[in-house]
Parts: structure tokens; sequence; C-alpha cells
């Protein structure tokens, strides 16, 4: 499903590697937890796969294919669930999907609305007026409504109350059962992930100084 080969970037200023020689591969169906300290390069790792305009050396590829060649496609198949705000945030849940769910080919208007109604966030609510749960539960919906293939989960958990995020993680490996997708999870709860996750990656100043399996 995701493959590293080799992924390095540098800052301009002082070229500073920001990722150096990372290589790894994450299979359809299983999910990794990535952990580091802040400025490790979890947020960058994401950013690449999300950013075909980013620059680094090495290979990102998704499904088999370099996410650089066929982006358009790949994108159609990445569900961002993020702490940062990346919708329309004075608009409802319900305008937001109708609005950008038309951006990707496999946009299921009534799946967004079954989810979210499972999940118990309205749809009448404006992102602005969401919860940090209920925001990051609406992006979970969202994601599935376009059939995402890789979900990438960046500190979504953090800062939630032990109830939301329970049951956060419920709707995660409900959608690795029944999508056959895979998810990273980008935390800094490092003691939850050997719970939640499948691998488990640790970065340290950009570089993977461990990937181990916990199955």
């Amino acid at each position: 499903m995701l493959e590293f080969r080799n992924v390095t970037g540098v800052k301009s200023i002082k070229k500073r590697f920001i990722l150096k020689d990372i290589s790894f591969k994450l299979e359809k169906g299983y999910i990794m937890g990535l952990a580091g300290k802040n400025g490790a390069g979890k947020t960058t790792l994401i950013d690449y796969i999300m950013d075909s305009k980013s620059k680094y050396s090495g290979e990102i590829l998704v499904d088999g294919e370099n996410i650089r060649k066929n982006y358009p496609d790949i994108l159609n198949y990445l569900g961002l669930v993020s702490e940062n705000n990346i919708f329309f945030e004075k608009f409802t849940a319900q305008q937001n999907a109708e609005l950008l769910g038309t951006l990707y080919k496999d946009w299921n208007q009534e799946v967004f609305e079954i989810n979210m109604e499972k999940m118990g966030v309205s749809r009448g609510l404006a992102i602005k007026r969401m919860s940090r749960g209920e925001y990051m539960k609406f992006q979970m919906a969202f994601a599935m409504a376009h059939k995402s293939k890789l979900y990438l989960i960046d500190e979504a958990t953090s800062k939630m109350d032990p109830v939301f995020r329970k049951e956060f993680y419920n709707i995660m490996h409900e959608v690795i059962e029944d999508e056959s997708a895979s998810i990273i999870l980008v935390t800094h709860l490092e003691e939850e992930l050997e719970y939640q996750a499948d691998y488990i990656a640790i970065l340290e100043k950009g570089e993977m100084i461990s990937f181990e399996s916990v199955i």
C-alpha cells in the first residue's frame, strides 16, 4: 500500500536534513504508529505523502505508483485526519462535504451522512463550533466517504479526553476491518501505540531509528 524508498529531504536553510534515508513498507490492512519528539520529522513525513511538490530525493509509492507521477489519482485515496484546520471553518460539516466532496471521483454523500450520524456528530454544526473530538470524527467520516485506502492520522488523539480517544480508536479499527485500508497513526502518546498499532516506527532527528512489529 505505502512504501518509502530512501527518502531524504533537505531544508533550504543551512541544508539541514528533515528526513534522512527513510525506507519502510506498510501493507494493506495494517496500522503503523509513528512516534518521536517534536521536530523529529513525523509531520514532515505526512507532508511528503500529501504534497507531491515537496522537495526530497528517493521515492514514495502508494499502491505501487510513484506519487509524483500519478498524484491526482492517488490523492483520491488519501484520507488526512489532522489537528490543523483543513476545511472551511465557517461552513457546516454538510456544506463542506457538498462543496469539497465533489473533488473526489469516488465521493459518496450518503456514506458521509450515515457515518456522521453513526459517530454522533451533527452535519449542521459549523467546523469552528466543533469540539476537537467532533472535528476528528468529521474528518474520518469525510475520508471514508471518498473511499480512502490510506489514512494519515496526524496527532488527532492528542488533547482528547479518554472517552473520545477510545471512541476514535474504535472507529479507526473498524475502518481497517471494513475497508481493507492502511493507517499511519502519528502520536506522541507512545504508550498507547502498543495497543493500537501493528507496527511502531520511531523517528529521531529525521532518522527512523526503529521499526518493529507488535502483532
